[in-house]
Formats: C-alpha cells, structure tokens, sequence
C-alpha cells in the first residue's frame, strides 16, 4: 500500500467516526412515561406512542383532564414533596437509539421507597445482564430512602439502566405528588 492511500483510508476513517458522533450525539437520552397497568411492557412502541396512548387514554378512576377540559400529563403535574402511599408504574427507555426498556415499579410508604421491582426488555444479551444485575442490586440501594430528590448512581455497572431509573424516578415523584 502506498503512502498516499494510507493516508486517504486514515482521513476516511476520521470523517466516518466524525460524523457518526454527531449522528448519535442527540440519541441516548433516557426517558420515561408512566404505565397505564402493572402489567404494560415494551411492546415494540415508540418513547412518544407510549407517552400518547399512557397521555391520551382515559378511564373512570382516573382524573385525565383539567376542569377547563384540557388534558393533563405527567410532564405538567409538579413534584410537591409529599406523595401519596402506593405502587407507581413507569417504563423507562435508554441506548444509543433508544433500544432498551425497563419497566419501573415503585412502591412508596410513608414518602419513602418501600420497594423496587424491575423488569427488562433487553435489546442484546448484553443488555440482559446488565438489566438482571441492576435489578438484583437496586433494592440494597434505595430502600427505605425518601423519594424526594432521591438520585441513584451508577448500580451495578449498569450507568444506562442507572439513568432510566433516575428518569423513572422523576415520573414516579411527579404520579405521586399530592398537593400540600
């Protein structure tokens, strides 16, 4: 191989990974919407049509709309530091692409976390084990601590399941907040 051709297949393989970068750069961020049931899943949907039907869906026990019938949604109800006792629901979704899911459930007692089950929707093996051994750990790190401004780090190794968490913990403090 000559010299220059060293050089253009270098220059080429900058330009790839510079621009991949900023392909990416926006992806990842984790999000998280609250679950319609216990039992809701990934089901292959999209962040937003999981935000949509959880948003858009109505039932009799729920107050879904304002008293000027606007709809209400979880990103407009304001965390108020005191939260109803019960069991919350919220799936967050993370990975470069948004691939990964964990469906969150937060038991709260007493504004404290009384108990955390995770299950996983795991886009790779890799995942898998990442997802089992935070939700292994998870428990050991926040039970019996306050819900408010609770923030996790990194558990178990697992950072990208840590920030879906910590993006579930936002919607869970939001669900729960009762007014003052």
């Amino acid at each position: 191989m000559n010299p220059k051709s060293t050089v253009r297949a270098a220059t080429f393989a900058a330009a790839s990974l510079v621009v991949a970068g900023a392909l990416l750069a926006g992806c990842g961020e984790p999000t998280a919407t609250p679950m319609d049931d216990e039992y809701a899943g990934n089901s292959g949907e999209t962040a937003e049509s999981q935000a949509q039907e959880s948003n858009g869906s109505s039932d009799s026990d729920s107050d879904s709309s304002d008293a000027d019938g606007s709809d209400s949604s979880s990103e407009e109800k304001q965390d108020t530091g005191v939260y109803a006792d019960g069991t919350y629901s919220v799936n967050g979704q993370y990975g470069p692409i948004g691939e990964d899911t964990i469906d969150v459930h937060v038991t709260i007692t007493d504004g404290a976390i009384d108990n955390v089950e995770i299950v996983g929707h795991p886009f790779t093996t890799i995942s898998q084990n990442h997802q089992d051994a935070f939700a292994e750990a998870i428990n050991g790190v926040v039970d019996g601590k306050p819900l408010k401004d609770l923030e996790v780090d990194t558990v178990a190794g697992a950072s990208w399941t840590t920030d879906a968490f910590n993006e579930a913990l936002k919607v869970v403090r939001q669900e729960a907040s009762v007014s003052q």
